[in-house]
């Protein structure tokens, strides 16, 4: 008789433990991975000025960098994350960390606004790595028949992750820049930090299980290229033309722009509905526990990347006006510093809650916040106390939705388009954050000059950002709503 001798078999417990080990140490990788993601998005923006002063261009000038980066990452996210289904997310996630790496190394040595230009939109690779993280997550835990479960409360830590590595980065720039005096050494920082975080992803990180499918949509990669080109570009140019009221016939040029592009869009979806192997599966957008996540993160993307512009600018008015806070440069960092901490706070909650109450429910509840955040801005926003409230409450709903949204993606997707599901979450946030971030600029540019000071915005523009936010946040809680009660919860694998 021949066999495995029972002192040779591997106890079932041995091998969850194992199963767990191996899955807690891919997510401390990631959290690392997401602080650094936070360094790129935190690490600049106090520099800017010098980087202004160093490339010898207007401060009006780094709305384009903006612009550029947001323009990159609506095209890369959808067709980076379709490759990771396809070859493997490990695999797309190195790419992604090392062309970001480079994009970084070349900020470093740019020595004018159009180099600098383009190395900075090519650094907006980044934005692809938490839908992969989520994706590689999820496909570990599918094994172990804990994939949403696993995903829910690994999203939550990523995002706490990648906050505090944004307030770390925040934090430093203008330190290290203080220390040295030399702004090229100072950009090293990041630089450093992604060349070194593609090594841990390159040695730490194990490769998912692609999908088998070799063949990509290249007409469709083409057809929503142009489409999301078309549409974030007439965006950019809307919010440009509100800040410098330029003349209506460039309002029909952005028109007629915007128009084209969701005409291409269209034809993008009829296109993907009748191929075989679609860049996006349309009909896996369209279920019932997918649709509804997707038009949260564009709503959600309204106020999470719309919002912060005006938001600062009111903090900076002057109160004599009759609103605004006066606040200067560094008390109006602050403000920010208090926000990524309540987003913090709402990724920790949402960590720590998921195996309590119904993941539904969770993401309910967070866009209620979101939406009671902001109306609560209507009424109380003369006293700095009220505006903190205010923020807090919104960033505690946003905090837990950044990690809640990709993961509920996944959940709701089939084997094979995990990562294109969760990478779909970030194209639509960022879309919505275009949206808004353009709707916002003409709004607030509408009222400036009705008031004393010829440069401040009118309250009634403010007015509208927070009741739009608002709105936002309670029709995402609408929409999840009409989600199945039973969705985004762990079943067992097919078979």
């Amino acid at each position: 008789m021949t066999g495995i001798p029972p002192s040779s078999a591997v106890h079932p417990s041995t091998v969850r433990a194992s199963a767990l080990g191996i899955t807690a140490g891919l997510i401390g990788w990631f959290i690392v991975v997401e602080i650094v993601s936070g360094i790129l998005q935190g690490f600049y923006v106090p520099l800017f000025s010098d980087i202004v002063i160093e490339l010898g261009i207007r401060d009006a000038d780094v709305n384009w960098f903006e612009a550029g980066q947001l323009l990159l990452s609506a095209l890369v996210v959808p067709i980076l994350a379709k490759l990771g289904d396809m070859f493997g997310h490990k695999r797309i996630l190195l790419l992604a960390a090392i062309l970001t790496a480079l994009a970084s190394w070349g900020l470093v040595f740019a020595d004018s606004f159009w180099t600098f230009l383009l190395f900075w939109s090519l650094q907006g690779f980044y934005v692809v790595w938490l839908p992969l993280e989520v994706a590689l997550i999820f496909e570990r835990g599918r094994k172990q028949n804990r994939g949403v479960s696993l995903t829910r409360r690994a999203a939550g830590l990523l995002v706490v992750g990648l906050e505090a590595g944004a307030i770390v980065g925040a934090l430093a720039a203008g330190r290290i820049y203080a220390a040295t005096g030399d702004l090229g050494l100072t950009l090293m920082v990041p630089a450093i930090a992604v060349s070194l975080v593609s090594v841990v992803i390159w040695l730490f990180v194990p490769e998912s299980t692609p999908s088998g499918e070799r063949r990509l949509d290249t007409w469709g990669v083409v057809l929503l290229a142009w489409g999301l080109l078309l549409v974030t570009g007439a965006l950019a140019w809307m919010r440009l033309i509100g800040e410098l009221a330029l003349g209506a016939g460039t309002w029909a040029g952005v028109a007629a722009l915007f128009v084209l592009g969701i005409g291409v869009l269209v034809w993008f979806v009829f296109h993907e509905l009748r191929h075989r192997h679609p860049v996006v599966d349309m009909r896996v957008l369209a279920r019932p526990d997918m649709w509804p996540v997707q038009a949260t993160a564009f709503l959600i993307g309204i106020s999470l990347l719309g919002a912060q512009g005006p938001l600062s600018t009111y903090a900076g008015t002057d109160s004599s006006l009759g609103y605004g806070l006066g606040l200067d440069a560094t008390e109006r960092s602050y403000v920010i510093g208090l926000y990524l901490v309540s987003l913090i706070v709402g990724a920790v909650l949402f960590a720590v809650t998921s195996r309590r109450i119904s993941p539904r429910l969770a993401l309910i509840s967070a866009a209620v916040l979101v939406g009671l955040g902001y109306a609560l801005f209507l009424p109380f926003h003369l006293e700095l106390w009220q505006v903190l409230l205010n923020l807090s409450i919104a960033g505690i709903g946003c905090g837990a939705l950044v990690g809640a949204l990709p993961a509920a993606a996944a959940a709701a997707a089939p084997f094979g388009k995990t990562g294109e599901a969760s990478g779909l979450t970030n194209t639509t946030k960022t879309i919505g954050g275009a949206f808004s971030s353009a709707v916002f600029g003409v709004v607030l540019a509408a009222g400036a000059g009705t008031v004393a000071a010829q440069t401040a915005s009118s309250l009634g523009g403010y007015l509208t950002v927070w009741a739009i936010c608002a709105a936002g946040g309670f029709l995402a809680a609408i929409l999840l709503m009409l989600v199945p009660k039973v969705a985004f919860a762990d079943t067992p694998p097919a078979g």
